[in-house]
């Protein structure tokens, strides 16, 4: 198969038609990667079962891990909800107020018209809106609500700029739409409404915090029970991880840096290729000249500026091939809380230290 990757224009005419193109191309059956404010998206006509089986092939992605679906207004959403209840209907009415277009998927009962292989068998749909010009202007071209999850191999770092997604995807998909490096970097939170009390699935750029500031106390599951169905992306398998080993280290930000400076000098002593990945505060204080490669994070106090790095930091370490990274953890609160997710999912070894 040979993939088209196209390069959209901020507005006009070829705009226009690239869009135009795309959106057919989906409703034909076929596999667009296009942009959203989170990561790169792996699209397919959500209500066609042939074309959601491509996204998994393409993917590698197992088929208990359910899939999101795309739309570009509330009233699309709705013909990918089944019959809801007026709590749901409640809450539902404030977070769309809030949030959409947005970071924030809300899981409600799943419509009759949506296959098994997008809900990975369960009564219920994960739906969000995306804040992506381009994202937007794909689903209103196709006319359908469009199945896409991250547009990379399973497990691979997810994508955020285009070129991530023809690393992984060339040759099997039909078409990537280049529309820039997206914003926050990590996906999108995960709700789930039909729970008696709602519950955050995944994290992500919409905060816990401000999830309850609207609706009151939240629940969070961080890990599955064992034997407990996939609800959501990013609960059971590894994900994220880049081909070098990461070593997670959390704690103090002072013992990490010790600990950070350990590993180093275990890690050479092994004549390893290794990589430090730590944020501006720990690098204005220590340099790690023993390191092959040191790739700025961001910075703690700002937690946005390292999840819009972090799988791009990822894929770099792979492309200056380390053998292995040793990343600085950060504090597991607002964005914090979605980056650490995508961190230790992605980690092969946690280390935890005490101040």
């Amino acid at each position: 198969m040979t993939t088209s990757f196209l390069k959209v224009p901020a507005a006009g005419a070829e705009r226009e038609e690239i869009l135009r193109r795309a959106g057919q191309a989906v409703r034909e059956g076929k596999l667009v990667a296009f942009p959203t404010e989170t990561v790169y998206g792996l699209g397919a006509n959500a209500f066609c079962a042939e074309a959601v089986e491509r996204i998994f092939r393409a993917k590698g992605r197992p088929g208990d891990n359910p899939l999101i679906v795309h739309v570009d207004s509330v009233a699309q959403a709705r013909t990918v909800w089944g019959d809801v209840s007026p709590s749901w209907e409640r809450r539902f009415q404030l977070l769309a107020e809030k949030f959409w277009p947005g970071p924030l998927t809300i899981i409600g009962p799943a419509s009759e018209r949506i296959p098994a292989s997008v809900t990975a068998g369960l009564a219920t749909v994960g739906v969000r809106m995306p804040d992506h010009p381009v994202a937007l202007g794909l689903i209103r071209q196709s006319g359908v609500p469009i199945a896409a999850p991250s547009a990379n191999l399973s497990g691979r770092p997810s994508p955020t700029r285009a070129c991530h997604v023809r690393e992984d995807l060339d040759g099997k998909v039909e078409l990537i739409l280049d529309g820039g490096a997206t914003g926050i970097g990590v996906e999108s939170t995960v709700l789930d409404l039909v729970s008696s009390q709602p519950t955050v699935l995944r994290p992500g750029g919409v905060t816990v915090e401000e999830l309850e500031s609207v609706l009151g106390q939240v629940g969070y599951i961080s890990q599955l029970k064992p034997g407990e169905a996939v609800r959501s992306p990013g609960m059971k398998y590894r994900h994220y991880s880049p081909e070098a080993k990461l070593i997670l280290v959390e704690g103090p930000q002072a013992s990490v840096l010790s600990a950070m400076r350990r590993l180093l000098v275990q890690q050479k002593a092994q004549d390893r290729r290794v990589g430090i990945l730590a944020s501006r505060e720990t690098l204005a204080k220590e340099e790690f000249a023993a390191a092959d490669l040191v790739l700025l994070a961001g910075e703690r106090r700002a937690p946005e500026t390292i999840s819009a790095r972090l799988f791009d930091n990822f894929r770099t370490l792979d492309f200056r091939k380390m053998q292995v990274a040793i990343m600085e953890g950060i504090t597991p609160q607002g964005l914090g809380l979605a980056v650490m997710n995508r961190a230790r999912r992605a980690a092969a070894e946690i280390i935890r230290v005490e101040g």
